[in-house]
Order: structure tokens, then sequence, then C-alpha cells
């Protein structure tokens, strides 16, 4: 999947990633645009610990294909929803997020949004997730380079991951 424009940038000390979209691109969240909200959040190990600090796991989480992720509920309206009528249990209202209003904490799949992070040949990889392209209204409308803020992204634990596949859905 590498691509002749990729190159090597370091986040971290001694955390580097391999960067396959565009280094112009720059990314805001826009106001109503909650689609990253409607696809299941899948929660690694460090996110499930954090998490059971600010919510019942029990009433807040499910199984699928043996990985944890955010419930996703019926949500009584017609915004702020996919096809089916659901999105994240922590969805509020009014299409914002309480774990991140409330508790000042996003999941570490919320982080990264709208980019994509794998393994390859043992280099953490990033690009724009393909469903990004197609539906994240924050793509270059903003100032705010994502190759200048990519700690703001990538939090530091996905290099110690066995498996970062950000593109797991529930």
């Amino acid at each position: 999947m590498s691509t002749e424009g990729s190159r090597r940038v370091e986040v971290y000390p001694d955390r580097e990633v391999v960067v396959e979209f565009d280094p112009e691109l720059t990314f805001e969240c826009v106001d109503d645009c909650t689609w990253c909200c409607q696809h299941g959040v899948l929660l690694y190990d460090q996110d499930l610990l954090e998490l059971a600090q600010r919510a019942n796991l029990a009433e807040t989480t499910t199984d699928f294909r043996g990985e944890k992720f955010v419930t996703r509920e019926e949500k009584d309206r017609d915004e702020h929803v996919a096809d089916d009528g659901c999105a994240c249990a922590f969805l509020r209202e009014d299409g914002l997020c309480s774990l991140h209003l409330e508790e000042d904490w996003k999941p570490t799949r919320c982080s990264v949004f709208p980019l994509g992070v794998w393994l390859e040949d043992g280099d953490l990889h990033v690009d724009i997730r393909d469903s990004a392209r197609e539906h994240c209204e924050g793509l270059n409308v903003s100032e705010r380079s994502v190759v200048d803020n990519l700690e703001a992204f990538l939090p530091e634990v996905l290099w110690d991951l066995e498996n970062p596949d950000s593109d797991r859905e529930l």
C-alpha cells in the first residue's frame, strides 16, 4: 500500500510514522458532522481501562469478532445517525460527544479519525481512511495541517499495539 509520496515523520521521540497522504492536507471537525460516530468505535485495551473509569462497560460496550466496541444505540432523531438510526452510545442529542466534552477524553480510534493506521513491515503507516475521503466534511476546510499536528491524531499507544489497524468496524 506504500506510495511514492510516502515519507517518515517523527511524531514522538523515537516514534515514527510513514505518512501516505498529501502533506498539505488539513482537517478540522465541522459542526453537525457526526459521520465518524455512526459506525462503531473500536476500543483497544488501554481505552477499555480508561473508559471503565468514566462509564459502565457492561452498558456501553459490546463484543464483536472477539474485539470490544462502544455500543451503537438507536437514537430518537433523524440527524447524527447512520441509515439504521443508530450511533455511538456517547453521542448526545445535540450531536456532540459526552466523553470528549464532559470527560475531556477520547478513545484512541476517535483521536485517529479521519486517519487510518496499520502496521506494514514493522512500521506504523497512516493515510486518510477511504470512507473519510467519501464522507468526512472536515478535510481541507481549515488551516490545521494534519502532518504538523500528528500527535493530536496518533496517541502514543498505537506504537505498542500488536494490531493497530483502525479499519475495523462494528
